[in-house]
């Protein structure tokens, strides 16, 4: 099939709303608070109520989530500086001065996280049975048959790199772990330097068996230093100390230039390899003169340099978080398949007829992926009824039965088209993957608009059903990623209403082809109208209100980095509108202001799924309307995606949504208050404390 590169973004972009002049007691900063959305999650670490192997996950997903705030923040701000830019946050900090304080913010963070792993959970791992060991630990079979190991699997994967005049300083990869040796030639006496790169396809923690302490998990570069004599015969080992870089990984691509964007975006990310490193990582006892040999050919500042102790990496955890200990675990959720969409003695359900008779909502975690949206696209690949299936995909699954479904249709005979978003932040390379796939398979893959990256969550299906044409459609505010539906808080609505599917055949041909439609019913589409009727139905709100029936707004997302929107939200405030915010991770809103924000409230819920869903609901009674969809309140989601926003005007599922967000301002187990100093302080728990996450998983196995 045809592959249609991308396409140029509609001439017709709403006005911005102009941004205002930038003030420390207006706003909050985005950096420091996306540190503090972290601090959150590395409190969760450090419950000792919880489970083991959940506090080493979210010890785990801490360090990730830090890598990644250095790949793209930290790496944008070091840009601006680079290039001299002065213009500064809405908070009125100039990069430099916001990395000087990111830098001193996160070193605690980081040394918290570092002492946390290495004075209490991985104690407590061995106390349980599960010993993360040093080399000199094991005993002596342990080291044997660990010896064996390092022998056989990995000696011949190692490449030790000299450093001298003859051999000049190795490219060191983004996030790679290696080993910085020092080794001295009998011969001479002199000291000599050299790297190793621990492989990344290699487990990071080895089994030893054998050992009279009890079974242990030895991390990789810890057996590699053990046996560095392997590698330099004749030499004498010096010292070994493991470091870790982390670079630039924001691609910087002008989709304006060039023919084709995938071989645009594979040839950036070649020179993405070489990007500037940010920061780097080494254990703590390294020498001075080591790390200043490290940092001058990486080049880069002392500033940047975080010496911590080991292991380094700790992302890595992952491993030891997925071995099979449910006595350490949360106890196992089971989601339920939804009651329309659940088969029954005669077989399989009839989605689409369960569609045409009312609309459906989907809530994940709790609500089945598998038994509902991923249903719903298998039954429309193996319908013969079925004419075209038209997706966006942003990201989802290794091993894909999305992807496969849409192959097993465009084999079928039917028109399948996939906007597959090439410029997916850190997926890049999966997804270039996906669409040669799917282009081979013979799929139409479209690769979206210049300029624009399409995040919206979208599929339409066409279905011949007797002389007519009828379609049906799914929009979510999650990805189609059955791995992360399982642990990731997501809403969709399935639906045949004919007002929502024009629309959103509407919107596909916005994508694929030339259409310029600006105008929708039942959808909010960004970057077309979805701020200006944001700002419309804020300001509508603030109108309505009074002092005896005050207005309300009430927003769940992600992030809230948007001045255009929070000023917005302050004037709304200042007409009595009570305004509450579910932020679950940065927030530039500043609450409890007197003469500002004194009617708006920030609330963040940090757990055990990743609250990912956004609901907006503006009014009271039966005047309310609720929207869900893929945007934030950002920038970026506003005016450089593409984003789409749904009604929900069935009243029983408005009825859900709403007790969705209620129960959310009830939660006293995980919830967090943004107070006006911009400190995030535990809301209480009370005498019978109350989750958001448990209830729902109590409700949805007790329906």
């Amino acid at each position: 099939m045809a592959t249609v590169a991308r396409r140029r973004a509609p001439s017709a972009v709403e006005a911005r709303r102009p941004v205002p002049a930038a003030g420390s007691d207006r706003y909050l900063n985005r950096e420091f608070s996306t540190l503090q959305f972290n601090d959150r999650v590395l409190s969760l670490a450090e419950d000792p109520d919880a489970p083991l192997l959940e506090r080493a996950k979210f010890a785990a997903i801490f360090a990730t989530n830090l890598d990644e705030f250095y790949q793209v923040r930290v790496a944008g701000l070091k840009r601006q500086v680079a290039a001299g830019t002065t213009t500064t946050s809405p908070d009125g900090l100039t990069a430099a001065q916001q990395l000087a304080r990111i830098d001193r913010r996160v070193r605690k963070l980081a040394t918290r996280h570092a002492r946390l792993f290495a004075d209490d959970i991985r104690p407590a791992l061995a106390e349980a049975g599960i010993r993360i060991a040093r080399w000199d630990d094991l005993d002596a079979s342990a080291q044997t048959a660990l010896r064996e190991t390092f022998n056989d699997q990995i000696f011949p994967v190692l490449t030790p790199l000299a450093v001298d005049p003859g051999h000049p300083f190795p490219y060191i990869s983004n996030l790679s772990l290696n080993l910085a040796v020092l080794v001295r030639d009998q011969a001479s006496r002199r000291r000599l330097f050299a790297r190793i790169k621990v492989p990344p396809l290699l487990p990071r923690f080895l089994y030893a068996e054998g050992n009279g302490h009890g079974p242990a998990w030895v991390p990789l570069e810890g057996v590699i230093a053990a046996n560095l004599d392997e590698l330099f015969p004749g030499m004498v080992i010096a010292e070994s100390w493991s470091f870790r870089v982390t670079r630039h990984s924001d691609l910087e691509i002008d989709d304006d230039e060039g023919d084709d964007l995938l071989e645009t975006i594979e040839e950036e990310l070649r020179r993405q390899r070489f990007s500037r490193a940010v920061r780097l990582e080494v254990e703590e006892g390294m020498p001075d003169h080591v790390i200043a040999l490290l940092a001058r050919e990486l080049q880069i500042g002392s500033g940047d340099t975080h010496e911590l102790a080991a292991p380094l990496g700790l992302a890595d955890l992952w491993e030891i978080v997925n071995l099979d200990r449910p006595d350490l675990k949360p106890e196992p959720f089971h989601p339920v398949i939804p009651r329309a969409l659940a088969p029954t003695a005669e077989g399989p359900p009839d989605i689409f007829a369960a569609l045409r008779a009312e609309d459906i909502l989907v809530h994940h975690p709790y609500d089945s992926f598998a038994g509902s949206v991923q249903a719903f696209i298998e039954q429309a690949a193996s319908d013969p009824s079925v004419l075209a299936i038209k997706q966006t995909l942003y990201r989802t699954s290794g091993e894909s039965p999305i992807v496969d479904a849409l192959i097993r249709a465009a084999a079928a005979g039917k028109q399948v088209v996939v906007l597959v978003e090439l410029k997916a932040r850190l997926d890049e390379e999966a997804n270039i993957a996906w669409a040669r796939k799917l282009e081979q398979a013979g799929c139409h893959v479209v690769y979206g608009l210049i300029g624009l990256k399409t995040h919206c969550k979208v599929c339409l299906v066409v279905r011949q059903e007797g002389a007519m044409v009828r379609r049906y459609v799914h929009i979510g505010t999650g990805n189609y990623h059955p791995s992360t539906a399982r642990i990731y808080e997501d809403l969709g609505l399935l639906t045949a209403d004919e007002r929502l599917t024009d629309d959103v055949t509407h919107l596909f041909n916005v994508l694929t082809g030339y259409s310029r439609r600006s105008e929708y019913d039942a959808l909010m589409v960004a970057p077309i109208n979805l701020r200006r009727r944001i700002l419309e139905m804020i300001d509508r709100e603030a109108a309505r209100s009074t002092a005896r029936h005050p207005g309300r707004i009430s927003m769940k997302m992600n992030a809230f980095v948007d001045v255009g929107v929070a000023d917005a939200l302050y004037a709304a405030s200042q007409r009595g509108v009570q305004v509450d915010l579910l932020v679950r991770g940065p927030c530039i809103v500043r609450p409890g202001v007197t003469g500002l924000s004194e009617s708006i409230h920030v609330r963040s819920i940090v757990g055990r799924f990743l609250e990912h869903s956004r609901i907006y609901r503006f009014g009271t009674g039966e005047a309310s309307e609720f929207w869900i969809g893929s945007a934030d309140m950002m920038d970026r989601n506003l005016d450089r995606r593409v984003e789409a926003l749904v009604r929900v005007e069935d009243p029983a599922l408005q009825e859900r949504l709403d007790s969705i967000l209620d129960l959310a301002w009830a939660d006293t187990t995980h919830a967090w208050s943004l107070k006006a100093d911009g400190k995030w302080n535990r809301v209480p728990r009370g005498r019978e404390p109350i989750s958001l996450q448990e209830e729902l998983m109590r409700q949805t196995t007790s329906a």
